[in-house]
This record gives structure tokens, sequence and C-alpha cells, in this order.
């Protein structure tokens, strides 16, 4: 891993395991959803290591021409509690802070559907953080296309370049950075594993607080 040399002009964050959890919402919803399509529930270990692609780009492989109808039907069920499971993750407010008050523009990409993304920033109350929320939809591309970083820094007069940070904590996410030309970063309390060979990061930190300090 390369030293970090400056601090960067902007840092986008993912969302769900990079600042907040809420696996039981979206492994209890997919549960529903495939279980009304008569097919075997996951595990919540394989719902943590297989949803990481947006729902418009995941469902009609896992569904086929049935995909909408189990679309609504994750939708209708993560909207009925997807707030009250929600929780920051350690040191995630703190970084924020820590970063605003250092004037590094900030915002979120994520393939979760936007409005949903955007309620869950509003209940922890973090959305003034962040220039722009981008999730699944809102551009013409989810992740790992470049187009939902772009969308994100519209407006903000930044370029996408190495100074911009893209932080996440699957390989979908620093792929997504390598196709928009930023930085990657990658927290993740294990080592880089071979999953990362084709799109390693650029920079990697065991936990946010680990982040926060290299960039103290």
């Amino acid at each position: 891993m390369k030293h970090i040399e400056s601090k960067p002009d902007a840092i986008i964050f993912d969302w769900d395991d990079t600042l907040a959890d809420n696996w039981e919402s979206i492994h209890g919803a997919l549960n529903a959803s495939l279980k009304a399509m008569d097919q075997k529930t996951w595990s919540l270990e394989k719902t943590k290591s297989n949803v990481r692609r947006s729902l418009r780009d995941s469902f009609p492989d896992m569904f086929g021409d049935r995909w909408e109808d189990a679309a609504d039907i994750f939708y209708n069920h993560i909207s009925s509690n997807h707030l009250e499971t929600l929780r920051p993750l350690y040191f995630a407010e703190e970084l924020l802070e820590q970063l605003m008050n250092s004037k590094i523009i900030l915002g979120i990409v994520s393939n979760k559907t936007g409005d949903l993304l955007r309620a869950e920033c509003d209940y922890l109350g973090w959305s003034d953080y962040f220039i722009n929320i981008i999730g699944a939809n809102d551009s013409v591309k989810d992740k790992p296309a470049a187009d939902p970083l772009f969308l994100c820094l519209e407006g903000s007069g930044i370029k996408p370049n190495l100074d911009t940070w893209y932080v996440g904590d699957a390989p979908t996410d620093i792929e997504c950075a390598i196709n928009a030309g930023v930085t990657g970063v990658l927290i993740k309390d294990s080592g880089v594993t071979s999953d990362y060979a084709k799109f390693p990061p650029h920079f990697h930190f065991q936990n946010l607080n680990k982040l926060a300090k290299n960039l103290a």
C-alpha cells in the first residue's frame, strides 16, 4: 500500500458495512422475496457475501421473469423496518465530523435504493455532511460502473482523479473507484484477499478509526 502523502479533496463513502450496519433488514427482506418465489432462503452469512450489486442488476439473475414481483416484496418488507434496525458503525460519526472540519468534501454512493439510503442518512442525522447521496437507480448505471460516482461529484467543482477517494468494504467498491479514476480505499478488518487481485485498493485500513488517525 502507498503511504498517504496528502489529504484528499473529496471522500465518497459506500454505506452498508462502511458507515452503517443494516444487514438485519436487508436479510429479512431478501428472504421474504426468496420464500415468496419458492426459493430456499439464505443464511445471514450468505446474504452478506452475495448482496453487493444493486437490486435492478441482481434480481433478474435471481428471479428471472418474476424479478419485478420479487422486487416489490423486497421493497415492501424493507420499508417497514429498515430504520428500526439501522446502526452506525464504530467511529463513523466521529470520522465524518473530523473530515467536515478539515474542509474535505463528502458524499455517499451506494447500491442501496436511493430513497431508502437517503431516509437512513436522515434518520442518523448525517445528511448535512454530504454534498450528494446517490443510491441505486439514481444514475444511468449502478456500481461498479463509474456513473454514480460522477453523479455524486456534480456541482462540487471536484474532478474525478486520485485526489478523490472512494471508501468501501467490498471488491465492487474498489472496482467502482478504479473505473472512475479515483483512489480506492478499503475498510476491512481482515487482510486484502484474492478477491481484490483484479482491482486492488490503493489504501487499506482495518476500521474507520484507523482511517481517521491517518487523516488527522
